[in-house]
């Protein structure tokens, strides 16, 4: 790009930010005309486009940038110093357009609905509420525990593949979307990803490519979080940015799936999360409930 028009991009980064940031004062008109309008259809192309591919082609391309950042900085180390300023607005001109398809491919999600308000439920609840629920979720656990693995002492195995469970996970959904059509997830697009190993050392059990809209599963994760950590990618795939909502949907596609594997694997997704609460509460109470468990 020429030098001009390199400065122009890169000074057009702050109106986009300003865009996207009054934009998102505007919720229900991003959930009207972005999450339930453009995204769908932008999400459904990309995901025809890439979901037939055995691999993840936005894995390649994260690689191919990464090689070409590294390419690019030691090709320009000394002009750092020479030339600083047009250093800069090449880096920021960059910027911004991985900024402005970031946010047209996917990331205006952030700013839509919140999800309670979608489902016309509370987003509030009381100690009692709460303790309730877990204590229905470990009869729920232990029930399907016992029922698995002949006791409730006994460790669940998956008698899955995991390639076998990223197949079987949008199978959840095709239940919810009885109830919530908007949860419809067509085509398919969830891969293990190829970084599995930095993935697990960093801690990520998956993501989402915005770019390519694969959902990429860490391959090296414990096989009875593989079932809810696929739904909860493509909760992020069907546009349920924020992390407690796809936590949300993607629990509810694993215990509504008709395999009694996955739907262990959201009780117990679901179970993790209300005592990690019950524990930011009440830490005494929480001992006492991890002995029912």
């Amino acid at each position: 790009m020429s030098k001009n028009k390199n400065i122009y991009i890169a000074v057009s980064l702050i109106p986009l930010i300003f865009l996207v940031k009054i934009l998102g004062r505007f919720p229900q008109f991003v959930e009207d005309h972005y999450s339930n309008g453009v995204y769908p259809v932008l999400s459904s192309i990309e995901r025809y486009v890439f979901g037939w591919l055995p691999f993840s082609f936005g894995d390649l391309v994260y690689a191919g940038a990464i090689i070409i950042i590294i390419r690019w900085l030691l090709r320009n180390r000394r002009r750092f110093f020479k030339d600083t300023k047009g250093w800069f607005i090449e880096v920021f001109a960059v910027i911004t357009i991985i900024y402005l398809a970031f946010h047209i491919f996917w990331g205006m999600n952030y700013y839509r609905q919140p999800l309670h308000v979608t489902l016309n439920i509370q987003d509030e609840y009381t100690s009692e509420e709460l303790l309730d629920l877990t204590n229905r979720l470990i009869d729920k656990v232990n029930g399907i525990q016992e029922e698995l693995a002949s006791n409730d002492s006994t460790e669940v195995v998956m008698p899955y593949s995991k390639n076998e469970m990223l197949k079987r996970a949008p199978e959840g959904y095709e239940v919810l979307k009885q109830q919530y059509p908007h949860l419809e997830y067509h085509p398919r697009s969830v891969k293990r990803s190829l970084f599995s190993i930095p993935l697990t050392y960093m801690g990520f059990s998956g993501y989402l490519n915005p770019l390519t809209n694969e959902a990429q599963v860490d391959g090296l994760i414990p096989a009875y979080k593989f079932p809810t950590t696929t739904c909860h990618e493509i909760a992020h795939q069907l546009g349920y940015a924020a992390e407690n909502e796809a936590n949300f949907v993607g629990g509810l596609a694993a215990i509504h799936n008709p395999d009694r594997h996955f739907q262990y694997s959201g009780y117990a997704f679901a179970l993790r999360h209300c005592l990690n609460e019950i524990f930011r509460r009440d830490e005494q109470l929480f001992n006492d409930y991890m002995e029912k468990v």
